[in-house]
């Protein structure tokens, strides 16, 4: 582990990264929490003093008990740990609009619980990733000027931060307040670890799906009940659902490659079956079967129907949360996104008919498989042993079920764990779309792609090559081979 300060000179790659990971994608900023109710972890008040008698950490001396506190218009009941300390702890949050109205309450439904204990969280809307992507953050810590805690939509990021010793390791603190991540997923267990500690907390996550227009498939011919499944299947749905005019241009296209979260660095490439980084030998794999075949569907996309005449297509076009986006407009039949897509649909286009599956795969992918896309809690390094263990309580209490139900409803992302999946109301009302996630979320492939001491530039880096396969025709084995050589030294250069 790097001394505790990051160096300066990682700004410059943290503001490369705005485009990277998991934030990438606006929406992601407005995915909302999960639901990581603790199932048989939770102390009862009455049980507290047998646990606490054998103790020796001064947080579970305290005792857990249930109080009830107001999350909106809702009253609900929620866990409060007293850790027989008081004070406040400064919180950055890097959620805006309708995220940043659920996370005030949220903020005010903590305060309430905690007031009789004299705790308070104190929370500062933080931009870009809670000034992660624009080296806010950086220079907060550089000047001990940094939050307590912080929440970003960029686990990517988030991860190389915590390479490079930026946060405080969290596994003891998780255990003095309770919070067992033991039945976490597998897969956001990826973002959570670095050499074997624990430095981030998922408070949701994601599921990327293929949705697509049911009607805009029957027109082409195409049975919507009965989804493509494999790489060959969705390029013939893409092709048939394609139109183009008799100028040459194009009306719609039945996908496109890198629209939406196919712009990510690396979540299609993951869930078509490549392994960007080996965790075990520490060194990228870029040049693999999977990756090369992923580089070449797109090229080989891009050929058919001109980059050009993309570009054209695509330039102007509404973001996510926009009625011009061109799912929305009936100009893309099909786009590659995660679980908060059915809330932009409700929002902007509630007349436009969508089914959803699995994202299809080619031989040797990962099948109903799906990256995790993570919004995470982190405490920066620099933060008091006081400070820290009151900043936990509020990473543990916004694991609450109670606390994220109005945001699981509204943007469905998903719990970490599989049992907390009961205890939501699209589970217990049958929502098919939200049991086809949580589907998905068992697949034991799921995982978040290349975590690395150089995540960040890394995927900044790996996009820019992707433009250049797309618009300049390089070749795609010979460019992945030198980028791999590029950030495989970077990568050393960092240990």
């Amino acid at each position: 582990m790097k001394k505790q300060m990051v160096a300066i000179m990682l700004a410059t790659t943290m503001v490369a990264a705005a485009v990277a990971g998991c934030g990438s994608n606006a929406a992601t900023t407005d995915a909302g929490t999960t639901d990581t109710t603790e199932e048989g972890t939770s102390v009862a008040a009455s049980e507290n003093a047998a646990d606490t008698a054998s103790s020796e950490s001064a947080i579970s001396t305290g005792s857990v008990t249930t109080k009830k506190t107001h999350m909106g218009d809702r009253e609900i009941d929620t866990e409060v740990v007293d850790i027989g300390k008081s004070g406040s702890f400064s919180y950055w949050s890097c959620f805006t609009g309708d995220s940043a109205t659920w996370e005030q309450e949220r903020v005010d439904a903590f305060n309430e619980a905690y007031a009789d204990l004299g705790i308070k969280c104190e929370v500062q809307f933080v931009p870009d990733g809670a000034g992660i992507n624009n080296g806010k953050l950086l220079s907060a810590i550089s000047g001990g000027t940094a939050p307590d805690l912080l929440i970003t939509d960029n686990a990517t990021s988030a991860y190389q931060y915590a390479a490079e010793g930026s946060f405080l390791p969290l596994d003891q603190t998780l255990t003095d307040i309770k919070l067992d991540v033991s039945d976490f997923f597998d897969g956001c267990k990826d973002v959570m670890y670095y050499n074997d500690t624990c430095y981030l907390v998922p408070q949701d996550t994601n599921i990327i799906m293929l949705y697509y227009n049911p009607d805009l498939v029957k027109e082409a011919g195409l049975d919507p009940d009965n989804p493509p499944k494999t790489l060959d299947d969705l390029n013939k749905w893409s092709d048939a659902l394609t139109v183009q005019e008799s100028d040459g241009t194009y009306s719609r296209f039945g996908l496109i490659p890198w629209l939406d979260s196919g712009s990510d660095a690396f979540t299609v490439p993951y869930i078509f079956g490549a392994n960007p980084y080996d965790t075990d030998t520490g060194k990228l794999n870029l040049t693999d079967d999977q990756m090369i075949e992923y580089m070449t569907w797109v090229q080989d996309f891009a050929q058919k129907y001109d980059p050009e005449k993309i570009n054209a297509f695509t330039s102007g076009l509404g973001g996510m949360f926009s009625p011009d986006h061109p799912f929305m407009t009936g100009k893309v039949a099909m786009t590659i996104t995660g679980n908060w897509f059915t809330e932009a649909l409700r929002q902007y286009a509630p007349d436009v008919n969508y089914q959803v599956c699995a994202v299809p795969v080619p031989d040797g992918g990962r099948a109903d498989s799906s990256t995790f896309g993570c919004n995470v809690f982190a405490i920066p390094s620099g933060t008091t042993a006081d400070k820290a263990e009151l900043a936990s309580l509020y990473i543990k209490f916004c694991e609450q079920g109670t606390v994220n139900e109005d945001n699981f409803a509204q943007w469905r992302s998903i719990p970490v764990m599989d049992s907390a999946f009961d205890d939501v109301s699209l589970t217990k009302s049958g929502d098919k779309i939200y049991a086809l996630e949580r589907e998905i979320a068992n697949s034991p492939e799921n995982g978040i792609p290349a975590l690395c001491a150089v995540s960040a530039e890394l995927s900044t880096q790996f996009q820019t090559l992707r433009e250049q396969v797309i618009y300049d025709d390089v070749d795609p084995k010979s460019a992945l081979q030198d980028l791999q050589d590029k950030m495989q030294a970077t990568l050393d250069s960092s240990n």
